[in-house]
């Protein structure tokens, strides 16, 4: 007698890959922590950490990322220039201070007169920054000559610089800000928010062709964004951990973090109307040189966010 034994191998499907581009900074958290739970979505999340939001922009247009975190002027500024990006959802709001040497009596924006202005270039903190200039009728360039002179560098570069003495205040995003004035070469001006922009609000922007031919994956996705920042806002001890051990490698402390994140909380929410206020300040300043400045409107598209929440039970 013969026996016939037979093998049935039964696979799950694989879980579908999105790309997202992100950056390194504490209210940028949720989106990372995004990879420790997207198994239960059917996803497999590779992140690509960049310098700037801006250098995101060129991946989105060569096809090697789906979804981008960045400041809403880089996401406007990529839209303007032609790349195929919607808006779906905000991601944290704040983030940004002004931030002095603590030798030198400056008690306000007037007395930038005179000074040198650290800030990186195309991010939140430029924009907010000029605005601020521009409501003290201050002048500034980026070469002397004005009240205000402006020294572009990297985010990374803005606190060592300001340490050496080598620039007078620094307009800095979040845990950076926080630990200069932590350290104690650093005294926090103001959080530059008085402006009609408000509070800045970072974009989570995705491409069209995700949001339009991959639908099912893009809805899990935001099921994703919408359970990570939950855990993230109702969880900060989770947060907390998170960033500081598994981001930044111990490289900032807690109270760092803790500062950081009461600068720059963690939300699901975006309006048409910011983005526009964005755009139009934006074009007022200079910020991005855009030809063609897109209409809010025509690229916010929030319908995903809306239907992630209700699903996952969020007002």
């Amino acid at each position: 007698m013969f026996s016939f034994a037979l093998t049935f191998s039964l696979q799950a499907p694989a879980a579908d890959l999105v790309r997202v581009g992100n950056l390194k900074f504490a209210h940028y958290g949720a989106i990372s922590y995004m990879a420790e739970i997207c198994g239960k979505y059917d996803l497999k999340i590779q992140e690509r950490v960049f310098a700037k939001g801006l250098d995101i922009m060129p991946a989105i247009i060569a096809g090697e990322i789906d979804v981008s975190a960045s400041a809403a002027d880089a996401a406007i500024a990529g839209r303007a220039s032609g790349v195929p990006i919607f808006a779906v959802a905000g991601f944290a709001q704040g983030g940004a201070r002004i931030v002095k040497r603590p030798d030198l009596k400056i008690d306000s924006i007037k007395d930038f007169k005179g000074k040198k202005v650290g800030v990186a270039r195309g991010g939140a903190q430029e924009l907010l920054l000029l605005a601020e200039l521009g409501k003290n009728n201050l002048t500034w360039s980026d070469k002397p000559g004005k009240d205000v002179l402006i020294v572009y560098m990297a985010f990374a570069d803005l606190n060592q610089a300001l340490m050496q003495k080598n620039i007078d205040a620094m307009a800095q995003s979040e845990p950076q800000a926080s630990q200069a004035i932590n350290k104690g070469f650093g005294v926090e001006l103001m959080k530059p928010y008085d402006t009609p922009m408000g509070e800045p609000i970072r974009t989570l922007v995705m491409t069209e062709k995700m949001y339009k031919e991959k639908r099912p994956v893009a809805e899990r996705f935001m099921k994703c964004f919408v359970e990570a920042t939950k855990t993230f806002i109702e969880k900060p001890e989770v947060a907390q951990k998170f960033v500081v051990t598994k981001m930044f490698k111990g490289q900032i402390t807690d109270q760092d973090f803790k500062d950081a994140i009461g600068n720059s909380p963690y939300t699901y929410d975006l309006t048409i109307e910011h983005i526009q206020t964005t755009t139009d300040f934006m074009q007022k300043y200079g910020v991005g040189r855009m030809q063609n400045p897109p209409k809010a409107v025509d690229w916010v598209k929030l319908d995903l966010l809306a239907e992630a929440k209700k699903a996952m039970g969020v007002k």
